[in-house]
């Protein structure tokens, strides 16, 4: 097998996207996943090798990995898959990316750091929406004020919608409430704990509320800011719901809740379509302040998720065939620099 990129749960929504573009760009991948049927319909499609294989059996990951540079992991939920794919990798020296936002997978891979460098595997979690652009902007932020003790991060949706994938495990994690970084600990708090009123630049500011977003974790190894949160934008009357009905939560991880949430997961699109992806925009916004009040602000425009994820996903790991990676567990800034999102066309960055 001649191909350096290995793209597994390739026959998923974003994993189908990433073999869209690699087709369209010239970039030769190879298809994975465990279902033999829907692999050779993807492959027929698009023109590329498929090789199935399951991460209920690890051999066949192994196998699957051996002629690889980098895989692509895009099964998730990652906080099932990601251990058995990361091991995997440093047992056949296969760079490991993935496309998650999960708080614990990045924690659960930065663990495995020492290993990673000691086998010159790179460990690069989040190379989409969650959380390429968040992460640089953290970055780019810290760079602005390199004494910042508290970093707050939100980003608004314009268009597009939400996979069947992000909707499983936003449904998994509901009952479990919010996450925040406090004094450097990560720290479990309520769902929608805080809210704030934020402009993300069109001078209408929006209400929006905490969520358990990747960047507590990522954010803090790239910038060592103590203090992280992020926000998302909702309706407030959205956020009011749910913070009353806080106690009933945990009603929603029981067996029975979670298959009436899925099943109505299934039953809707895949994700959007490809109109809805072309006219969508996403909108970030981030502040970084001070012990001694000193406090920046500034702001991303991105493409739509789903597309930025794929385009980022496979320019990054055409970036680790080339050689461009360092060896350890690395957030999108700390690997390639605060300026990556801008590599993206369609970006654009604004200072206040």
């Amino acid at each position: 097998m001649s191909a350096k990129i290995l793209v597994y749960g390739s026959y998923g929504y974003t994993g189908d996207l990433i073999a869209r573009f690699a087709k369209e760009d010239g970039v030769k991948i190879v298809l994975s996943g465990r279902n033999p049927h829907r692999l050779r319909e993807q492959a027929e499609t698009h023109g590329f090798d498929s090789i199935a294989a399951d991460l209920a059996d690890p051999q066949s990951i192994r196998n699957a990995l051996r002629d690889v540079d980098v895989v692509i992991h895009c099964a998730g939920p990652f906080a099932r898959t990601y251990e058995t794919m990361a091991k995997a990798c440093m047992e056949t020296q296969t760079h490991y990316t993935d496309i998650t936002g999960e708080a614990e997978v990045f924690e659960g891979l930065w663990a495995m750091d020492g290993a990673a460098k000691n086998g010159g595997v790179m460990l690069l979690p989040g190379t989409g929406f969650d959380v390429v652009p968040s992460d640089c902007l953290a970055a780019h932020l810290k760079s602005r004020c390199p004494d910042a003790t508290h970093l707050e991060l939100a980003f608004r949706g314009r268009g597009g919608g939400v996979s069947h994938g992000t909707a499983t495990t936003m449904a998994e994690n509901i009952h479990l409430g919010g996450m925040v970084r406090q004094d450097g600990r990560l720290t479990r708090v309520a769902t929608a704990w805080k809210t704030r009123e934020i402009d993300f630049g069109d001078g209408k500011p929006a209400h929006c509320m905490t969520i358990p977003w990747g960047d507590v974790v990522t954010a803090y190894r790239s910038t060592g800011i103590p203090n992280i949160m992020v926000y998302t934008a909702v309706p407030e009357r959205i956020a009011r719901i749910l913070q009353l009905v806080r106690p009933a939560l945990p009603i929603l991880g029981t067996r029975p809740a979670q298959a009436i949430l899925k099943k109505r997961i299934d039953a809707a699109p895949a994700g959007p379509d490809d109109r809805s992806r072309e006219e969508g925009i996403n909108q970030l916004w981030g502040e970084a302040r001070a012990a001694d009040g000193k406090t920046v602000v500034s702001r991303l425009r991105t493409p739509e998720g789903y597309t930025l994820t794929a385009r980022m996903a496979l320019s990054i790991a055409s970036k680790i065939c080339a050689g461009e990676l360092t060896p350890g567990f690395q957030t999108p800034s700390t690997a390639y620099g605060k300026d990556l999102i801008l590599e993206l066309p369609g970006t654009e960055r604004m200072d206040a």
